[in-house]
Formats: structure tokens, C-alpha cells, sequence
């Protein structure tokens, strides 16, 4: 897929107008994102990546396309795992509610800077290197294995990580919120505020997702421009799933299962490609292997398929558990009211 520069800066200049557009209409004034508008902008959001597929298919062909929308759907599941770390983060540092999606744009802003970097790093790491697919399918492989075992991190407590550190170590920090601003000015002396924190933290959180994300859709596609866009699609995308889920993510019990099988089901497509372009002289003799290989209509067809089956599993297990609890309750008021 030859992708000239002019389409690069096209592409780029149109996610830079839909963060504005987002900054200008939704941020203009703070206030609490409501289910029905974050619903709206979901939509909206999908909507532009079906049309970016769409343009892809037009352009390059239903295979490339597909590639695309397979990465698409793989990386907006695996950033529900994002979900659950960014409400631990918005929940340590008490953002107030309506200045959450400044800094859900602004981190995820600093997540897709960095998040281009690996994937300039990984394109060309694969294009020098082969055998980087055996390297990136144990990897996936092992990280579903993991998954299926911990699960989600609904649970975990935020820890802020090394650049968090060095920031507050660089700059004096406010003990208290200011607004909306990031930096601030007291007794002649600028401070930054948790605002400016807590956007780092969301930003640099998200790149340690981005370590099996990053090497899952390079299983289903090889094409950087693919890879950048479907990310990018995915990222913008997040922050206004965030605000529309709120509480149903926990109800998503069977996630994890299902991520770990996409996973695992990309890390066995990877290992099977670099048998098949095999080049390592002690696997046999440096000769590729006769292995078949997946298809982009298969992945997109398993990657659909799992996502659908886990949550409406989820959903049901969770309408049985609620109705369960409230049985046990209703037993445990009933003598009380029929000895009242």
C-alpha cells in the first residue's frame, strides 16, 4: 500500500480539526459530559472511522479496508482496559467532573504522540527485522495467558509511574485545583496545578497499553499508515466512551476472556506468519515453512464474533447476578416486616 505524503498530511490535518472541533464545541464551556451527549459523540466518532474505511476501500481495495476495520474494532476493545485505569486515575486525583474531558483530551493527545513513535519504531523494526513476529506473537500469546488469569484492573490502585514523578519533582505543584488551568501564577511564582498532573498521567498510562496493542494490529496489518489511523480512530473515540459507559464497565465481567482469546487468537496468526517467512537459520535451515496462514476476513470474523459473544454473555450474567442480590435482600427484609 503506497501511501504518498500528501495523504499522511491530509489524514493528520483531519484528526487536528476534529480535536479542535471537539475542544471547541464540548470544552468551550466545562460542564458534566451527560450520557446523551457522550452517545452522540460516540456515534459521530464511529461514523468518521466508517467513513475513513470507506475511503481506504475506495482508494486501496476491500483488503486494506479490511485491515483497517479489524484493527479499528481490535484497538477500541482492548482501550476499554484504558477505561478502568483511567477511572482509578480520575478517582486519585478527585478531577472534578466537568473539567474530566479536558483532560481526557489533552492525555489522550499526548498518548497518540507517543503512541506514533512506537509505531515508527515497530514499522521498521519489522521491515529489518523478520523474525520481530516471532517476538510479538509469544508476547501476545503470553499477555493472554495473563489476562485470562488477573483479569481487568478494575481493581487495582493507581501508582504514578516514573514521568509522573519527575514532573512533580521538576515543578512546583499546587495542592489544590485552579479551574481548568494547568499552570498558574502565586505570589509571583508559576505553579502547575494536579490538572497539568493528572494529563500526564492519563497521557503516559495509556502508553503501557499501547506495549500488546501495538504489537496486535501489527498482526493484522503491516501498514503503518493502517496502524497510525486505526489508533488514532480508536483513541478519539475513548473519551467519550468513557463518559458513556461509566458504571456498565463493570458489568462487563466477561471482558478479559475475551480480549485474552483476541489476543492470543493474534499472537498464533503472528508465529504462523514468521513460519511462514521464516528466515532464522536454526528453524529449518532458514527455509520458510509450509504453515498456512489467516486471512483478514478470518481475524476480522473471529475479532467480531468474540467481541459479540463476551458481552452479551457479560450482560446476561450480570442481569442474573443483579436479580440474584435482589432476591437475598428482598429474604433478609421479609421476616423483619412480617415480625414488624
Amino acid at each position: 500500500m503506497a501511501v504518498p505524503a500528501w495523504a499522511w498530511f491530509a489524514t493528520i490535518g483531519g484528526l487536528l480539526v476534529l480535536f479542535a472541533i471537539d475542544l471547541l464545541i464540548v470544552d468551550r464551556k466545562p460542564h458534566e459530559v451527560t450520557i446523551g451527549e457522550a452517545g452522540r459523540w460516540v456515534a459521530f466518532y464511529i461514523g468518521c472511522a466508517l467513513a475513513f474505511g470507506g475511503a481506504v476501500w475506495a482508494f486501496s481495495g476491500p483488503v486494506y479496508a479490511g485491515e483497517f476495520f479489524a484493527g479499528y474494532i481490535t484497538e477500541y476493545s482492548l482501550s476499554v482496559d484504558n477505561l478502568f485505569i483511567f477511572l482509578i486515575i480520575m478517582s486519585a486525583f478527585a478531577v472534578p467532573k466537568i473539567h474530566q474531558h479536558r483532560v481526557l483530551l489533552v492525555g489522550i493527545v499526548i498518548a497518540l504522540v507517543m503512541r506514533g513513535i512506537f509505531i515508527a519504531v515497530g514499522a521498521v523494526a519489522i521491515a529489518k527485522f523478520s523474525w520481530v513476529f516471532y517476538l510479538f506473537g509469544l508476547f501476545l500469546i503470553y499477555t493472554a495467558w495473563k489476562l485470562s488469569r488477573q483479569g481487568l484492573g478494575e481493581d487495582e490502585e493507581y501508582e504514578e509511574n516514573a514521568m509522573t514523578r519527575f514532573v512533580r519533582r521538576l515543578f512546583p505543584v499546587t495542592d489544590n485545583y485552579h479551574g481548568a488551568k494547568s499552570i498558574v501564577k502565586l505570589d509571583g511564582k508559576r505553579f502547575v496545578t494536579p490538572m497539568f498532573i493528572v494529563m500526564i498521567a492519563i497521557g503516559t498510562a495509556d502508553l503501557l497499553f499501547a506495549v500488546d496493542s501495538i504489537p496486535a494490529i501489527f498482526g493484522l496489518t503491516k501498514e503503518p499508515f493502517l496502524v497510525f489511523t486505526a489508533n488514532a480512530f480508536a483513541l478519539m473515540g475513548l473519551r467519550q466512551l468513557y463518559f458513556l459507559l461509566g458504571g456498565l464497565l463493570r458489568k462487563l465481567v466477561y471482558l478479559s476472556v475475551g480480549l485474552a482469546i483476541i489476543l492470543g487468537f493474534i499472537g498464533v496468526k503472528l508465529v504462523l506468519e514468521a513460519l511462514h517467512t521464516n528466515t532464522l537459520p536454526f528453524i529449518n535451515g532458514g527455509e520458510p515453512l509450509g504453515v498456512p496462514t489467516i486471512g483478514i476476513q478470518v481475524s476480522l470474523s473471529v475479532i467480531v464474533g468474540v467481541l459479540v459473544v463476551t458481552t452479551v454473555a457479560s450482560l446476561i450474567k450480570s442481569r442474573k447476578t443483579e436479580a440474584n442480590d435482589a432476591e437475598d435482600e428482598s429474604d433478609l427484609t421479609e421476616p423483619a416486616a412480617q415480625k414488624h
